[in-house]
């Protein structure tokens, strides 16, 4: 069987719940207000495509190839971007939510993430060598074996960092957020005013 392919088409207020998106590839589209919710996206792929405004959560991305991918002001709850086609795999977050996601063990450097909630998020053994953490919620993210130089926290939240169990050479922080540099040592940061 052959598999589609799919160019430049826009899809707005879609309910893919009730007639799945046809699994094939997917260059420069545009999702707008879309509902994804728990539908299998495995083996499709999308190549500079954009969702804006569409709900993924619990979506199935097995071997789901995603390659530039922009996510704007997404529900994105539970994905398993670890189960992704690895190749070429690139995508930016911005006003998304995308707590209790995994991205263990993915090589996504420079990978932006701005005004995002990543709260339970799983970034064990992952590279994210200057990726960008631009105003976001890190409430329980887990980064153990993490990569993270270079990358920016500096405006980021409630992030909780073993630099003895992560590189972070170079990795850029605000004095605000030096207690979650500390935290396994149990011991209290206080401004002196």
């Amino acid at each position: 069987m052959q598999e589609s392919y799919i160019q430049d088409k826009n899809f707005e207020n879609k309910d893919f719940t009730t007639q799945p998106l046809e699994k094939s590839t997917y260059e420069n589209c545009i999702f707008s207000q879309c509902n994804l919710g728990y539908t299998d996206l495995s083996g499709s792929m999308f190549i500079d495509c954009e969702f804006r405004s569409c709900n993924l959560s619990l979506v199935k991305l097995n071997k789901t190839a995603l390659q530039d991918v922009i996510f704007t002001d997404c529900k994105m709850l539970g994905l398993r971007f670890d189960s992704c086609n690895v190749f070429g795999l690139s995508f930016r977050f911005s006003n998304c939510e995308l707590n209790h996601s995994s991205f263990f063990q993915l090589k996504i450097k420079k990978t932006i993430f701005k005004n995002s909630s990543l709260q339970e998020v799983d970034f064990t053994e992952a590279d994210l060598t200057e990726a960008v953490f631009d105003n976001c919620d890190l409430t329980k993210a887990n980064f153990e074996r993490s990569n993270l130089e270079k990358a920016d926290f500096r405006t980021s939240i409630n992030y909780s960092i073993d630099p003895e169990m992560n590189k972070i050479k170079k990795a850029r922080f605000s004095l605000e957020g030096l207690p979650g540099l500390l935290d396994k040592y149990n011991i209290i940061v206080e401004d002196k005013n």
